[in-house]
């Protein structure tokens, strides 16, 4: 009897590239709601500056004393960056959100490449994918395509606003195009780090630590005598574009150069790593855990306290260059009424130290609603990886594991606006004089604007309960406040729509009237948001 040993048929091996077209639509879909809301907000930030540059500066030479006023504010230039030869509208709401707003952009694009490179693999939703058809450096690609179409869109939508406003054609392309090479490079960054890192949250974490590194390096360079410091920073790249004041088309090689070696390094990485491994080992931990480890609150806190103490480092940064530029915001403004007047709308009060710092508070409730909405996420992301079934098959219920959660959360966001405001009232007391006065009367002003700040995570918890799938519509409801404030005002909106807005109703702290009603008013309503959605919670399916 003879045995045939049967010779096997060779497996084709899909392209490198393989399905990074379905990829790509898969993705865009799941980001209908978050991208559109970033492009949205970014874009009504612009249209709302050059809006306010246009109307609140149209006496001759006011916009040249602004400047000036600006460039010898050390900390105005850490901020934004010196001001530039061009005085007109344009060229001055680029200046204003040159570096913060090109922050943005980046973190944008840090968010989305890890979400759809690091997370996939996190969750295991790649590894079912790879099963079929797909090639090694789809995913990774499909992402990088997912941040640059979020930055292209929005870069083109920028440009057309400054021309809608009457800036020349390549002065908004100039600006635009700063905005868009900051994101293909931050696109980079967190492709790199996407490959380094086993979690997304550190992968996110080494990706905006850079980020914050290079807005940290350009402001030394602002400040400095040594500006070729600056060169040293993507941010400071976006700002040597000089949009509107020379238009430095070069520059723009270097982003797009430093885009390439990121990704040719990415894609190196990918080909030497196991799926759902990270170039960087994980630390084993102890076989059991410490004490403070062993209930929910503890685990929380855990997972939690890396971000916190990031976001807690840029509100405090912020707060101490807000602090240096309020006691000198008469001399910004100097002669120009309808500044003055604008200024005093936008902060409710007739004194201008107090209206700025007024305003300058609703920005940073807005960042903290932003903190919040991403705590809340955290929820959603627990459960749709499937971690959240194992710990609730122990003796911790579903109430307690996520009333855990929310309690770092809405903890966190009182300790950002008290560090914000102790922050800005230790700069400004000491600047004025009045360190005694002002330490308590601005850390009050940001401590009011909590309740409008749980009312956006309450209602993100709604979603979670009652829609799990459209938890990240918390990103929704946040641009719509977002657009309420900024663009409200500007399209005469009536008062009945900017109500919809929580954060219209707090107090018009420090110098404003205050009243309690509005504040627990606000906080009823987020406690009945948040108990509808976690009762929501506790009788739906898990997944």
């Amino acid at each position: 009897m003879t045995a045939v040993t049967a010779t096997p048929l060779p497996v084709a091996r899909p392209g490198r590239l393989a399905g990074t077209g379905l990829l790509l639509k898969i993705w865009l879909r799941r980001d209908r709601i978050m991208m559109p809301a970033w492009i949205y907000a970014l874009t009504a930030l612009v249209s709302s500056t050059v809006y306010g540059f246009k109307t609140g500066y149209d006496e001759p030479g006011a916009l040249e004393k602004f400047a000036r006023g600006i460039n010898d504010n050390p900390s105005a230039r850490a901020l934004y960056g010196p001001v530039l030869n061009d005085h007109s509208a344009p060229a001055m709401a680029a200046w204003r959100v040159g570096a913060t707003g090109t922050a943005m952009v980046a973190i944008m694009c840090v968010l989305l490449v890890v979400r759809h490179s690091r997370a996939e693999e996190e969750s295991g939703r790649l590894e079912l994918v790879g099963a079929g058809v797909l090639g090694r450096r789809a995913p990774l690609t499909a992402a990088l395509l997912v941040a640059g179409s979020a930055a292209a869109s929005l870069a083109v939508l920028a440009a057309l606003v400054m021309i809608v406003f009457g800036a020349p054609v390549d002065g908004a392309v100039a600006f635009a195009l700063s905005w868009l090479g900051a994101g293909l490079v931050f696109s980079g960054v967190a492709a790199v780090t996407a490959q380094l890192a086993e979690t997304s949250r550190l992968a996110n974490g080494l990706a905006l630590a850079v980020l914050a590194a290079s807005f940290l390096v350009r402001a030394v360079g602002d400040v400095g005598s040594a500006g070729w410091v600056s060169w040293l920073s993507p941010i400071g790249w976006a700002q040597r574009v000089r949009p509107f004041a020379g238009d430095h088309w070069a520059v723009l090689l270097l982003p797009l150069l430093a885009f390439a070696l990121l990704a040719t390094a990415a894609y190196a990485l990918t080909e030497r790593r196991d799926l759902g491994a990270g170039v960087l080992a994980a630390s084993l931990g102890p076989d059991r855990a410490a004490p403070s480890l062993r209930g929910p609150l503890a685990l929380a806190w855990r997972l939690q306290r890396g971000t916190l103490a990031a976001w807690a480092a840029g509100f405090f940064v912020y707060g101490l260059a807000i602090g240096g530029v309020a006691d000198g915001v008469g001399d910004l403004v100097g002669d120009s009424d309808s500044a003055a007047k604008s200024i005093r709308e936008m902060g409710g009060q007739q004194n201008l130290t107090d209206a700025f710092l007024t305003t300058a508070m609703g920005l940073m409730a807005l960042l903290a609603a932003a903190y919040a909405v991403q705590g809340v996420l955290r929820l959603r992301a627990e459960e749709s990886a499937q971690r959240l079934e194992p710990l609730l098959a122990t003796a911790v219920g579903r109430l307690r594991w996520a009333l855990a959660q929310l309690a770092v959360t809405v903890a966190g966001t009182a300790a950002l606006l008290a560090l914000t405001g102790v922050a800005v009232g230790l700069v400004h007391g000491t600047r004025s004089g009045d360190l005694g006065g002002q330490l308590p009367r601005v850390t009050a002003a940001a401590l009011a604007q909590l309740p409008a700040v749980w009312v956006i995570t309450a209602m993100t918890v709604l979603l979670f309960g009652l829609l799990p799938r459209f938890t990240s519509g918390g990103w929704g409801v946040l641009t719509v406040c977002v657009m309420l404030g900024q663009v409200g005002p500007v399209l005469n909106l009536p008062q009945a729509v900017l109500d919809v807005s929580p954060f219209t109703h707090t107090p018009k702290l420090p110098g404003g009237g205050f009243s309690a009603l509005p504040l627990v008013s606000l906080t009823a309503v987020a406690m009945a948001a948040a108990a509808a959605g976690l009762l929501a919670f506790r009788r739906r399916d898990i997944g």
